[in-house]
């Protein structure tokens, strides 16, 4: 038995390093199953990081209204928004979903 494996000693060694680096290269944090999985968090994060970009742009310009210039119009539709105020004379209505599908 110790002679048959000294003499296929090379196919044995050559055989477990296949094994070996089959099994690195699908598992372990650097194998490819681990890079489709963080391929995937990368795109989800790339996706938040741009909603993310896009409100602060609008926070930025809605700062910028309220700010040295202040723009009149904008603080009227915040106020109308917010507190529910109208002109006088003016109608508001106000439209609520109690769930009902007619």
């Amino acid at each position: 038995m110790i002679d048959k494996l000294k003499k296929n000693y090379f196919l044995l060694i050559i055989t477990f390093l296949i094994i070996y680096f089959f099994f690195n290269l699908l598992g372990g944090d650097r194998g490819l199953i681990s890079y489709f999985d963080k391929k995937k968090v990368y795109k989800t994060l790339e996706l938040q990081q741009k909603d993310i970009s896009d409100k602060i742009v609008s926070l930025e310009q809605k700062n910028s209204l309220l700010t040295e210039n202040i723009d009149l119009d904008f603080i009227e539709i915040l106020i109308r928004e917010k507190f529910l105020f109208g002109k006088e004379g003016e109608t508001t209505y106000i439209i609520k979903n109690n769930g009902n599908k007619n």
